[in-house]
């Protein structure tokens, strides 16, 4: 069945760096676009960056922009979200995604907190 595992949250104070990853598995992975989404407490989810399978240009939300980059690596069936200059509107629960055929595919998520 289809798995994905994220890792890396923590804690981190403003300005500071951190990434996290995906591990996906029970699905051939170089076929599928992959996303991280993140939902912070009292606010909707909202997608964070999607990563293509062809070269294509990845899509960021405009306030990730310039610090976020989202990576892949099909040989490892992981996909990244480098996070840079991270800021306390960050702070939320990042959740890992795919789209298999018609399901929706969710990871557990990972915290992040960004405080000083």
């Amino acid at each position: 069945q289809v798995q994905l595992v994220e890792s890396g949250g923590g804690l981190v104070q403003p300005g500071g760096s951190l990434t996290l990853s995906c591990a996906a598995s029970g699905f051939t992975f170089s076929n599928y676009p992959m996303s991280w989404y993140r939902q912070a407490p009292g606010k909707e989810r909202e997608l964070v960056a999607r990563i293509w399978t062809i070269s294509r240009m990845p899509n960021y939300a405009d306030s990730v922009k310039g610090r976020f980059t989202i990576s892949r690596d099909n040989s490892k069936n992981t996909v990244d979200l480098q996070m840079n200059s991270l800021k306390p509107d960050d702070t939320a629960v990042y959740y890992c995604y795919a789209l298999i055929g018609r399901i929706d595919s969710w990871g557990q998520g990972t915290q992040v907190t960004v405080s000083s």
